[in-house]
């Protein structure tokens, strides 16, 4: 008997299980004006050269940015960054929410902008892209990081979850 298909609902839950840090992928829209997006499809590739990759959506309004635009910034959100996530996940810029939130923006390597106080940021440039499913898979070296104090944001089973030591 073939196996039955697995249904996207059972699907989403299972990859659900899997906890995953949360990021915000930055990239110069146009001349002084940031987009950014939440994401938790990012991971290291390799350490030479020193690859990492992000997966977007092809609905997500960062997409057609990261196609002009070869330079993009990861920065990981620490604990208590919750809102800065939902803010990021809904696609929108709004200078007054932004404002609102404390979010600020700095430069890196290559002009590369980043989500100022958070837990590491990278500068990174695209050396492939690949279509995959609903998603385009940016293959990016990474030119500059920076890491700073503070434990990192996680997501598990659809919540926001923190690093707990064990005892």
């Amino acid at each position: 008997m073939p196996p039955t298909p697995i249904s996207e609902k059972d699907f989403r839950e299972a990859l659900g299980h899997f906890v995953t840090g949360v990021t915000v992928v930055t990239a110069e829209r146009a001349t002084g004006q940031v987009h950014g997006m939440t994401a938790n499809a990012f991971t290291s590739v390799s350490l030479h050269p020193r690859l990492v990759l992000v997966c977007v959506d092809h609905r997500a309004r960062l997409l057609s940015v990261l196609k002009e635009n070869r330079h993009f910034g990861v920065s990981v959100l620490k604990v208590n960054q919750e809102a800065w996530s939902e803010y990021f996940a809904k696609g929108t810029l709004d200078a007054a929410a932004e404002e609102r939130l404390g979010i600020r923006y700095r430069r890196m390597q290559k002009g590369v902008p980043v989500v100022d106080g958070t837990l590491a940021q990278l500068a990174c440039t695209t050396v492939a892209s690949h279509l995959s499913g609903d998603h385009t898979i940016f293959v990016a070296e990474v030119d500059a990081a920076e890491v700073h104090s503070g434990e990192p944001l996680l997501f598990f089973r659809g919540e926001y979850r923190q690093v707990t030591p064990q005892r």
